[in-house]
């Protein structure tokens, strides 16, 4: 995010109005709501963290344990379970307790 000038988009009467408020303060003006983009959405990550968890719950699906899930990622063995549960909350619930026991 970079920074414009002020004087350079806006009216001397608003500058004026504005300085009542905040003089010689930064002031973060937020995007309009409908061009608001969820968070990841822009660069990628998004995407890219949910193809990681399909992965990693077609991996659990296949077999493979939390642990051995969590060294694979670097992830948490609770970072695993939540992404397992995410994908498919009533169905794994059992199972990964199991996996525990």
């Amino acid at each position: 995010m970079s920074y414009v000038k002020a004087s350079d988009v806006l009216p001397e009467e608003l500058i004026s109005e504005i300085q009542k408020y905040i003089d010689g303060q930064m002031l973060y003006v937020p995007r309009k709501c409908e061009e608001h983009s969820n968070w990841g959405e822009r660069s990628g990550i998004r995407k890219k963290l949910e193809k990681r968890d399909k992965q990693i719950f077609d991996g659990y699906v296949s077999g493979k344990t939390i642990l051995d899930l969590s060294e694979e990622y670097y992830l948490s063995e609770k970072s695993i379970q939540r992404i397992i549960r995410k994908m498919n909350p009533s169905e794994n619930t059992q199972r990964i307790r199991r996996d525990y026991n």
